[in-house]
């Protein structure tokens, strides 16, 4: 049977309708008091502090982070390498276990904390193994880190309360775009003739989906007789890096 109803009562249902389910809909969800995230990638070169840690030649790397509400966080993030290898021992991936607290104090964010990285295996007669304590505020776009080294640094034998400083900015250029400038100064306690000063500029675009791609310029004033590559090559010779990371 064809009944018509006029199109007045169906609003008014529709609308009464709507005004219950307001009255009844579940209240939102409250936030989750942590978050565990992850991240896949590769670049074309691992670059740190400027220097080669790959010979040059790509690495695949990946993390897991844990982030508390509170401003606590660990994580843990490995890359392929090879810098040990050629330096006579057998390590062909390094680990760095991290972790820390952020936070805020009005306009200024500020973040602690203690990072170590691990070369399992290396074989290497003055451990690479490091330990360093670090802290970091952030104004605006600008952020300074300092990096303070309570184990030798990376193999250099005596030298410990080595540092690194770091000054960036992030400039937020839209539609996922993004350039960063950076600025480091590596201070090697053991001998003058290996601290040097880093710089790079990155350009990254947010692809969408938990995809990322990034392109750096990279390159620093290190005493090129110092940091060689097994092949004879400047460790620090300016180079431009490229990288896509999946974060889930």
């Amino acid at each position: 049977m064809n009944v018509s109803i006029p199109k007045s009562l169906i609003l008014a249902g529709l609308a009464l309708s709507g005004a219950a389910f307001a009255q009844t809909a579940a209240p939102a969800a409250p936030a989750p008091d942590y978050t565990l995230s992850y991240n896949a990638g590769v670049v074309t070169d691992y670059r740190y502090r400027g220097l080669t840690q790959s010979r040059q030649q790509a690495a695949v790397q990946g993390g897991i982070d844990f982030v508390h509400s509170s401003g606590f966080y660990v994580g843990t993030w490995a890359t392929t390498i090879k810098w040990i290898k050629d330096g006579g021992g057998d390590a062909p991936v390094e680990i760095d276990f991290y972790g820390g607290y952020k936070g805020t104090a009005g306009a200024i964010g500020y973040d602690v904390g203690v990072l170590r990285y691990q070369y399992p295996g290396h074989d290497l007669v003055n451990s690479p193994n490091t330990t360093e304590l670090y802290g970091a505020v952030t104004y605006s776009m600008f952020t300074l880190k300092y990096s303070h080294a309570i184990s030798d640094l990376f193999g250099f034998d005596d030298s410990k309360n080595s540092y690194y400083v770091d000054l960036s900015a992030a400039f937020d250029l839209g539609n996922g775009w993004s350039l960063t400038p950076h600025i480091g100064y590596q201070k090697v306690k053991v001998d003058g003739d290996y601290s040097y000063t880093d710089y790079s500029l990155t350009l990254g675009k947010d692809l969408g989906s938990g995809w990322s791609a990034s392109a750096a310029l990279i390159g620093t004033d290190a005493n090129k007789a110092n940091y060689r590559t097994i092949n004879d090559k400047f460790a620090g010779k300016t180079t431009v890096v490229v990288g896509i990371k999946y974060a889930f």
